[in-house]
């Protein structure tokens, strides 16, 4: 594609983000945060475009410059060269970013942790999970809180929801870092428990969804349509670690989806917490279910929409991480589970890209 083309969509989006400049210059914006974070974001998904398109011009104005002077002077003949380079380049950035893409990456992210067969050791690898995901999002400078956990008597973790936020608009927000983390990770090492020294293998599911500010509002819930249980909070072997009845669980009644949150201090606190993961639940389950019915939606090879997939392997004796959807092996586990995900997420990352450049020049 060219700037020259100067198609309709590229002119719209030139527009479009021209507006959001407009409108993020106007002080009365940031009197309302929710609208003000969600132009922010657009903004950011336009920026690169926009500022590409402006270098891209620039850098056309300069090589015609440069050609018509080499007429004169062979000296800027290699300038122009140079300058076509730099050119096909920008015009092959402009190409891929103007690819379809994931409408949620500049989202933030709730992510839910269950542990799976393998009883206390099973517990201890979510654990070991979560603790994973709070180190990546400390690395990044990322926001992540605790909404609810169940914890095992051995320390780990039954079940554990967090949501992770960015501090600031982003084209690639948290949900485009990590939402290839959905499905089930396994684990081969050597349990606490193992008293004759046996590798054993467990798993622990991981399950996460766009955070939207407008995925589906509370209003378009019908009560009638929900159960709110509330009860007093618990920590480690059930122990209530609080006096009042502040813990809320909710249950929506067409499709049985339960959620619930308890760290909190108040059940107002509490409610709209778990609120919040019951509407991006929905909505990424209208999402799937609008793809699976899609003749002509496209299947990601990396991120499908079955969430019992093994996508990854932890192997303690060897310090060996494989990702089993791209092929990724590593041998620095001790670092992944320090929160050092970058490799393998990149790996994961390319391989999209790759996917959805492919998935254009077959169309």
């Amino acid at each position: 594609m060219t700037v020259s083309a100067d198609t309709s969509s590229l002119r719209s989006l030139l527009a479009e983000y021209a507006e959001l400049e407009r409108q993020m210059a106007d002080p009365a914006l940031h009197s309302d945060l929710v609208n003000a974070r969600k132009i922010g974001r657009r903004h950011a998904e336009l920026s690169p475009i926009a500022k590409t398109v402006e270098e891209l011009e620039t850098v056309r104005a300069d090589l015609a410059a440069a050609r018509e002077l080499a007429e004169e002077d062979a000296s800027f003949a290699e300038e122009a060269r140079t300058l076509a380079a730099r050119a096909d380049e920008l015009d092959a950035k402009l190409f891929e970013l103007l690819l379809p893409r994931d409408q949620h990456d500049s989202a933030d992210m709730l992510m839910e942790i269950k542990s799976g067969e393998g009883g206390e050791e099973s517990a201890l690898f979510a654990g070991d999970l979560l603790r994973m995901y709070l180190r990546y999002a400390e690395r990044h400078g990322w926001r992540a809180e605790v909404l609810d956990s169940t914890e095992s008597d051995l320390g780990g973790y039954k079940d554990a929801t967090v949501a992770i936020k960015t501090k600031g608009a982003q084209i690639d927000g948290v949900w485009a870092r990590l939402k290839f983390e959905g499905g089930v990770h396994r684990v081969q090492r050597v349990p606490v428990t193992e008293s004759q020294g046996r590798i054993h293998t467990s798993a622990a599911g991981v399950l996460v969804y766009p955070d939207l500010d407008d995925a589906v509002d509370a209003a378009e819930i019908p009560e009638k349509d929900l159960r709110v249980d509330v009860y007093r909070s618990s920590g480690k072997g059930g122990q209530s670690v609080n006096t009042t009845d502040s813990a809320v669980r909710i249950t929506h009644l067409p499709t049985g989806i339960v959620v619930s949150c308890q760290n909190e201090r108040s059940q107002l606190q509490n409610k709209t917490r778990a609120m919040q993961v019951l509407r991006a639940r929905l909505a990424a389950a209208a999402e799937e279910e609008a793809a699976k019915q899609a003749a002509d939606a496209r299947r990601s090879q990396v991120r499908t929409v079955d969430r019992s997939e093994r996508v990854r392997t932890y192997n303690f004796p060897e310090n060996r991480i494989s990702d089993h959807r791209v092929g990724y092996k590593a041998h620095n586990l001790d670092a992944v589970l320090d929160g050092d995900l970058d490799g393998v997420l990149d790996a994961l990352a390319e391989a999209d890209r790759a996917e959805r450049l492919a998935a254009h020049a077959d169309g």
